[in-house]
């Protein structure tokens, strides 16, 4: 498994203020995530590849450009929170939290084996830096309203990021949930969907139209943006907002399975395994540039 130093001027608590040095750096951060997730699926054979691939920019912006935490003392309760909704996704996730700090990068070799602390879906019991658990669709979205008025409550000013799929906005708990915060006005609230356009087996809109997704948001009282979720500057920029009163909804645009030119928009690749050609080609292209 590969890792990453810190360049100089940047620690996980604050970046450098030169823009191309932030985003130099989080590209290399996503590279990583993205080479360790993909080792994990094919080492296990198991595994949400696509899924990982289209979330690790998200994941490297909100780990190592935005959100305050200390992986030393990860229950610190002043740290931010983050929900990983979309909890299948854990080769992402897991690889992340490895890079952040949290665990060492040698037990992602474990994921998914006999007795590993890297379950296929998140347990806040085993690992350092799992919020809750996830894995059923729907249920993350809920949680996290529930830590950010806890934090209101608190008088704190810690901030909540919960990552959804997009497919699981077919949830009705994310509504319901979205409905309670819109009229709460919990602006300590970033909702950010990977919005890919495939779920299991079939494209988002084939299944359950979404659209107007933005307008529905906005309907619930949401601050609504829109991003290409590969796009470390965007991305920062609308995480980083000022707050405009209201939670806010951040729409990112991806492509499952970004990176590797035979997984991009593929809907095979939601939860496809990986052969030797096809690991070692991937590796392959997760250059910097095919990554960021």
């Amino acid at each position: 498994m590969s890792t990453v130093t810190l360049p100089a001027g940047i620690t996980r608590a604050g970046l450098s203020s030169d823009p191309k040095e932030i985003v130099t750096f989080l590209r290399e951060k996503a590279t990583h995530i993205r080479r360790n997730a993909l080792s994990m699926a094919f080492e296990a054979q198991l595994g949400h590849p696509g899924g990982d691939m289209s979330v690790t920019d998200i994941l490297a912006t909100l780990f190592f450009g935005v959100m305050r935490y200390d992986p030393k003392e990860p229950d610190a309760p002043e740290r931010d929170r983050f929900v990983m909704s979309k909890g299948h996704c854990t080769g992402a996730f897991y690889a992340a939290l490895a890079e952040a700090g949290y665990f060492p990068h040698a037990e992602l070799s474990t994921y998914m084996g006999p007795l590993s602390r890297l379950n296929g879906h998140p347990n806040r019991n085993y690992l350092p830096g799992v919020e809750t658990n996830t894995g059923p669709l729907g249920h993350g979205m809920p949680v996290a309203v529930g830590m950010a008025i806890a934090a209101r409550l608190d008088g704190s000013d810690r901030r909540v990021f919960v990552v959804t799929g997009d497919g699981e906005q077919q949830e009705g708990s994310n509504w319901e949930a979205g409905m309670l915060a819109g009229h709460r006005r919990l602006d300590n609230l970033t909702l950010i969907i990977d919005r890919n356009r495939l779920q299991q087996g079939a494209r988002v809109e084939e299944t359950n139209t979404l659209e107007p997704l933005a307008d529905k948001w906005r309907a619930f009282g949401w601050e609504v943006r829109e991003c290409d979720g590969h796009d470390h500057a965007a991305l920062l920029e609308h995480l980083a907002a000022p707050s405009a009163g209201k939670p806010r909804c951040i729409i990112a645009h991806t492509i499952k399975g970004k990176g590797v030119s035979f997984m991009e928009d593929e809907v095979h690749w939601h939860h496809g395994v990986l052969n030797r050609n096809q690991y070692d080609q991937a590796i392959g292209e997760l250059s910097d540039e095919r990554a960021g």
